[in-house]
């Protein structure tokens, strides 16, 4: 798979209706758009901003900002990310095309434009229904007056100053062939450089929409002079098959979203996540799952320490994905010693083999009841195979004053192993902070908290909450050393695990 440099560095000259390389396929990400239309994924202008700045950092062509008229929210975000993201050039020439939906009428087309013109490459887009049913029932609309008004609004457009002009044909799936290939035709001689060709109701088989592709092709005059784009949606799970029969047949503009989304069973996918959508992937989605590029067999495990192409036939890396050998390896009840070793190496911890020996043997035990072995449950393990002792600091009392007034303050007795009694104070910005900082000013070590997790594993009022935390000595290069506690009071919980990683920490040194 190329590289998104790679890409942007061979991409022909932006033409409107024509691409110089034949070869080259555009495009355009919808996912702020029809995506934004899948329930629960609704986002803020600042969330779309923010999409759209790492939709072109990933180098898609076009990026189908929203539907302008449909609240002055998006026509807002549509606005900033025409003159933000539309108007940013990177070093190889590039800058993304950035368009706006609108229905086949002025006011749309008009609002649209507002909002898109001040991009470096503004396109409008606006569209009409064409099978006989929406013609019918939705638009009630003859074939005449469906025409006209295409034909007119694309005109429209034009007199606006708009010179990239993308018109679509909804429900082109169920339309009569010949009236598609007479609307196309006419939108093309008013001005519309690209012509989208939808499966809007998700029904076509990827043979079907080929041949639709095929025949709009051989049979729409001046088609020459346009780009054929496909737009297909996953009612029966044919989206992608359908957009890549588009592409054979010769679409030169696919329309994606991230992750799949939009209407109903959503569109074709553009594999990359969205953390706005607040829509999640199966763990085994290709590509962008998280088990896509994760090995638990101990035979793929090995293989893939001594060589990642021999499991993987793509890399992370060309997806976007920054990752090591170690992140790619899952530990389970079928992986091995070699595994284990690996990963615990990349966590810090320089074993003898007599440690990893015990080790082993205590992460297959655990194996045997966890689906998953994770980095804490390793740091667990290690610390109970090599530091199974008595506890360096054992908390005594433990007073906190925390509320809407005042500071935070914790007071921490502690014993030593020698049995000797510590006491401190601390303000902190709440209770866990202060109490942690009592703690550093008794023990007198430099750790650093590297990560810090509060779960309740009970339901109700009196709920039991379970802690983990994981320190280091201050940097990348020290190992991090991870604790567990548990109980109905958090404080006390949470004072509970940040000792007991303190404890294997200084064992450990």
């Amino acid at each position: 798979m190329a590289s998104k440099n790679s890409i942007i560095r061979n991409r022909p000259e932006y033409i409107p209706n024509h691409i110089p390389n034949p070869t080259y396929v555009r495009i355009l990400d919808t996912t702020l758009r029809d995506g934004e239309q899948s329930p629960g994924a609704a986002m803020t202008c600042v969330q779309k901003l923010e999409t759209a700045r790492q939709l072109a950092k990933l180098g898609v062509d076009i990026i189908e900002a929203g539907f302008p008229c449909a609240s002055k929210q998006d026509f807002m975000a549509v606005k900033m990310i025409a003159e933000e993201v539309g108007n940013c050039v990177d070093g190889n020439g590039y800058v993304p095309v950035i368009t706006g939906v609108s229905r086949c009428n002025e006011k749309d087309i008009a609002t649209a434009w507002e909002a898109l013109k001040h991009a470096k490459r503004p396109r409008l887009r606006t569209f009409i229904a064409t099978s006989p049913i929406h013609m019918e029932y939705k638009l009630r609309k003859s074939k005449d007056q469906v025409l006209e008004t295409a034909r007119n609004m694309v005109k429209f457009a034009r007199s606006l100053g708009c010179t990239d002009i993308q018109f679509g044909a909804e429900d082109a799936a169920r339309s009569d062939k010949e009236f598609l290939y007479q609307i196309f035709g006419e939108v093309i001689k008013a001005g519309a450089t690209t012509l989208t060709i939808p499966d809007t109701v998700g029904i076509a088989m990827p043979f079907e929409y080929g041949k639709l592709i095929a025949d709009i092709k051989a049979n729409t005059p001046g088609i020459e002079n346009a780009i054929m784009a496909t737009h297909c949606h996953n009612d029966l799970g044919l989206a992608t098959a359908n957009t890549i029969e588009g592409a054979r047949y010769g679409a030169r503009q696919l329309e994606v979203t991230i992750n799949g989304i939009g209407e109903r069973a959503g569109n074709a996918s553009f594999e990359e996540v969205e953390k706005y959508s607040g829509l999640h992937l199966q763990p085994h989605k290709a590509l962008v799952g998280a088990n896509a590029f994760l090995h638990e067999s101990g035979i793929h495990q090995d293989g893939m320490l001594k060589h990642r192409g021999t499991y993987e036939i793509i890399s992370p890396e060309d997806i976007g994905l920054v990752r090591s050998v170690g992140d790619t390896i899952v530990l389970g009840k079928l992986s091995g010693r070699q595994a284990l070793r690996n990963r615990l190496e990349e966590l810090g911890y320089k074993l003898k083999d007599t440690e990893v020996e015990g080790v082993f043997w205590q992460f297959k035990a655990v194996a045997e009841k966890k689906k998953r072995i994770t980095d804490t449950d390793l740091r667990a393990l290690v610390s109970n195979e090599a530091f199974n002792e008595q506890p360096i600091w054992k908390l005594g009392d433990l007073q906190v004053t925390c509320g809407t007034v005042g500071f935070s303050t914790a007071t921490v007795k502690l014993f030593s192993i020698d049995g000797s009694m510590h006491v401190a104070c601390s303000i902190g910005t709440g209770p866990v902070d202060s109490a942690y900082k009592a703690i550093n000013h008794i023990v007198k070590e430099p750790a650093k908290l590297v990560k810090y997790t509060l779960g309740a594993i009970t339901e109700g009022i009196d709920a039991t909450a379970t802690t983990s935390v994981e320190i280091s000595r201050g940097d990348t290069n020290h190992p991090v050393f991870s604790g567990t506690g548990g109980g109905t009071d958090v404080v006390v919980s949470s004072v509970d695990a940040y000792l007991s990683a303190l404890n294997n920490m200084l064992r450990f040194y």
